[in-house]
């Protein structure tokens, strides 16, 4: 099964209708022209495509399509109950063109709502995080603790770990409903943190907020915030281990613990990514002409978010870029690592493609690894063919 996808420029999208169909058909013969060549091609529409391009008053465009398709042996016949025929409608209505602007509907305009609740007994301490979409999709999250937390303390902590689900999801704007009056309070600056626990949670609490575009934390009863609560309460005797629809954590120390951290200064020499990565942060091309025209032109595939250089894929999402020693590990990792079972070449470098990496030599790089494994070498297939042909002596 093939799919085949093109952006169609501002002349293209002003094409009739009929004739945007006929030319989603030319642009499937053109790249799979191979199999267009070798079979016979079933074209399944409800559009009055055949009897468009043989009629002698059509457009010099939909002539030049009719006269292009005559080499193939292409049969339109009516297409039966739709099957799949919606991905290739997903596909079109999905795929974004050049002129494409954003026009952010109502519901993208709300904010997420993010419902949290701490608690705190003799069986242990826990806390529970629902946050919810605008458009109702529901994301319940139970976190148990490893260590002793008083109410309070737990209740920030359902607070900073739905911040942080919420950050790592990209939302920009949120609405925290908490029944904690103090949590409310320290958050919206009416109160003062006394207890140096407090002013810590607060602390890393303002360090989040500059993440979200919109972030208002209010005081709801608690007879409002039953779900939150129910999830806390269940986190703290264990009986969400058994449920598939709650994602349940575990936290070992309290998210305000200081770790020993030593710093450790990595040399970050030039590689193949760099001049990417300046033209896209910075904007700063080389100093020749003709490579910066080319560097302009292939940033084009790349995209640059949070620090992190990625690619357009065809077939795939956009996959991470690697430098030459993050590029080593991953083949090591990928040939002999854990689930690793030393495969050709070919085979190591389409692993790597499918995970979701890209490096300008992947390919030979992964040649090069096998070649070089010893354990490959030792238990690879022996060639007994000789290495020049064999020349018959006739006897004097």
């Amino acid at each position: 099964m093939y799919y085949v996808s093109k952006a169609l420029n501002d002349a293209e999208g002003r094409y009739p209708e009929v004739e945007k169909f006929a030319y989603a058909l030319i642009i499937a013969a053109r790249k799979l022209r191979p199999y267009f060549q070798a079979h016979t091609i079933k074209v399944l529409t409800d559009k009055l495509l055949r009897q468009i391009l043989v009629k002698p008053d059509t457009s010099g465009r939909l002539i030049k399509w009719s006269i292009e398709l005559g080499e193939y042996d292409v049969k339109f016949e009516a297409r039966p109950a739709i099957k799949s025929q919606v991905l290739a409608d997903f596909v079109r209505d999905n795929t974004p063109t050049e002129c494409m602007e954003e026009d952010p509907s109502e519901s993208e305009r709300e904010s997420w709502k993010l419902s949290l609740d701490g608690s705190s007994c003799i069986t242990g301490s826990g806390a529970g995080v629902v946050l919810v979409s605008p458009n109702g999709w529901t994301l319940e999250y139970a976190l148990r603790f490893g260590f002793k937390a008083a109410n309070n303390k737990a209740e920030w902590e359902s607070l900073i770990a739905g911040l942080t689900i919420a950050k790592h999801l990209e939302v920009q704007r949120i609405e925290a409903s908490s029944d904690s009056q103090l949590v409310v309070g320290l958050a919206c600056g009416e109160y003062e943190p006394r207890e140096d626990s407090m002013a810590k949670y607060l602390s890393l609490f303002q360090s989040l907020k500059p993440a979200f575009e919109v972030l208002r934390v209010v005081k709801i009863p608690r007879a409002e915030n039953s779900r939150a609560d129910l999830l806390s309460k269940l986190a703290t005797i264990g009986e969400l281990e058994r449920n598939q629809t709650v994602m349940v954590d575990y936290l070992d120390r309290p998210t305000i613990s200081e770790v020993d951290v030593m710093d450790i200064d990595l040399p970050h020499d030039p590689n193949w990514m760099t001049p990417f990565i300046n033209w896209l942060k910075d904007a700063i091309l080389p100093e020749d002409p003709a490579e910066a025209r080319k560097l302009v032109y292939r940033a084009n595939r790349f995209q640059l978010r949070k620090g992190i250089l990625y690619k357009r894929s065809f077939l795939f999402p956009w996959m991470r870029c690697l430098a030459p020693l993050e590029a080593d590990y991953a083949l090591r990792e990928v040939h002999e690592g854990v689930c690793g079972n030393h495969t050709g070449g070919r085979t190591l470098s389409h692993k790597l493609v499918r995970q979701g990496y890209y490096w300008p030599t992947l390919h030979q790089d992964a040649v090069d690894l096998v070649r070089r494994c010893d354990k490959c070498q030792r238990n690879a297939n022996i060639s007994r063919r000789p290495s020049q042909p064999l020349t018959s002596i006739m006897p004097p």
